[in-house]
């Protein structure tokens, strides 16, 4: 067993402090989704974890990337097929996370999700670059192929089906909405005693909380 007792950083680099802070977490967000994006030592800002749960009441996690932030909530798109549709089919709550280690910073979203309207997922599907568009068309994401070639013969013969015309988007494929009603803003501080401001949605307005660490 490797020992990871003294694996440990310092965390200096801010603060987070009321008198500091929006009174909106989605305008604290973009404070510091602004510093990630901006910041030459986080190489994807958008990247997030979203967590679901299962039929089998265990979460699973993966990556995706946030495609567009509004008053409402926070848009991704996905296969609504995959595991992680079915899970949202079935249990419409889900855990956002993004973590900036460089920025010592995670934020931790608590959120109903929803379909997006048809349009929305139109038109990002056809901003997207034609080989991402045809990639959705290829893979029955989630289940189970026999190798790497099934989706690289299936990319191939698309791509000659569809070599001058315009790609469809795949009735499931498309956008969720995640809308927040709990959002927790960490920030890394020395000797352990991280900042961690929380805003809960109680009917239309947002009560801000510190958490110990």
């Amino acid at each position: 067993m490797e020992n990871l007792h003294d694996k440990r950083k310092v965390y200096e680099k801010s603060q987070l402090i009321e008198s500091e802070i929006k009174q909106n977490p989605i305008e604290q967000f973009r404070d510091w989704f602004l510093d990630a994006n901006e910041s030459p030592e986080v190489s994807e800002a958008n990247a997030m974890a979203v967590s679901t749960v299962e039929e089998d009441g265990c979460p699973r996690t993966r990556m995706v990337l946030l495609k567009a932030y509004t008053h409402e909530g926070f848009i991704f798109y996905t296969n609504y097929n995959s595991r992680k549709g079915k899970a949202i089919e079935n249990n419409h709550k889900a855990c956002l996370h993004f973590f900036w280690p460089n920025l010592e910073r995670q934020i931790i979203i608590k959120a109903d999700l929803e379909k997006v309207a048809e349009n929305l997922s139109d038109g990002y599907f056809h901003s997207r670059p034609k080989g991402s568009q045809l990639g959705a068309l290829v893979s029955p994401q989630s289940q189970p192929i026999p190798n790497r070639e099934f989706l690289e013969k299936k990319l191939k013969d698309l791509e000659n089906e569809y070599e001058n015309v315009e790609v469809p988007r795949p009735e499931h494929w498309g956008g969720y909405l995640a809308k927040p009603y709990e959002i927790e803003f960490w920030q890394g501080r020395p000797n352990r005693l991280h900042d961690r401001i929380i805003y809960t949605l109680e009917g239309l307005d947002w009560k801000i909380s510190r958490l110990a660490p």
